[in-house]
């Protein structure tokens, strides 16, 4: 039960990210194109609109949606795969390759994530968790701040240590999984969520 809500919970933030960062793109465009238009209070109006960081929020944002994307992706069998050899392996030899592959993702996801967890600990979230929890915080690194937004750089960077960690629990459920049942999560890219076979067949 708390597995389905977590992974309802994955895809509500990817969806979230995806449609806000297009909504942003598109009002951002939108403003550009207006401001060129010379008409006397209309354009005056839009040019104090400030627009200037609707670049750097959406790419932050398409960070957090890879990073967590590739995560979803791995849960769901969507990363594509070169398993000619491996599936011409006998059944012994192909699930021994396929476990090690799995294991090795996750190996890869956890030193990734445990380098990105040191990084923005190092690049100023010690000093805002020793500020929050009223620790001494002489001598640490406050951090940078991102130059449109000012948001604390490791607040943003923080999707390295979190997504990586997540991929990494994936990689090991979907090989418990695989030890368990012999079978791999699969992704068919003819199915459209929200539609069963009887919508499809009617469609045909």
């Amino acid at each position: 039960m708390l597995s389905k809500v977590f992974d309802h919970l994955e895809e509500a933030l990817i969806t979230f990210l995806m449609g806000a960062a297009t909504l942003i793109i598109f009002v951002a465009v939108v403003h550009r194109y207006l401001s060129g238009f010379d008409i006397p209070v209309v354009q005056d109006f839009i040019l104090s609109i400030n627009m200037a960081w609707a670049q750097e929020l959406c790419i932050i944002m398409f960070v957090w949606m890879a990073k967590f994307g590739a995560a979803y992706g791995v849960r769901t069998g969507i990363h594509v795969g070169v398993d000619v050899l491996i599936n011409k392996l006998s059944t012994p030899w192909r699930n021994k390759f396929i476990v090690f592959g799995l294991l090795a993702g996750a190996l890869f996801t956890a030193v990734v994530g445990t380098l990105g967890a040191t990084f923005v600990w190092d690049n100023g979230a010690h000093y805002a968790f020793y500020s929050w929890f009223g620790g001494n915080m002489d001598g640490l690194y406050e951090g940078p701040t991102t130059p449109d937004l000012e948001w604390r750089t490791w607040t943003v960077y923080s999707a390295i240590p979190l997504g990586s960690y997540l991929m990494c629990t994936r990689f090991l459920q979907v090989a418990v999984q695989f030890i368990k049942t012999g079978e791999l999560p699969h992704h068919d890219h003819g199915h459209v969520d929200g539609l069963d076979d009887e919508d499809t067949a009617e469609v045909k």
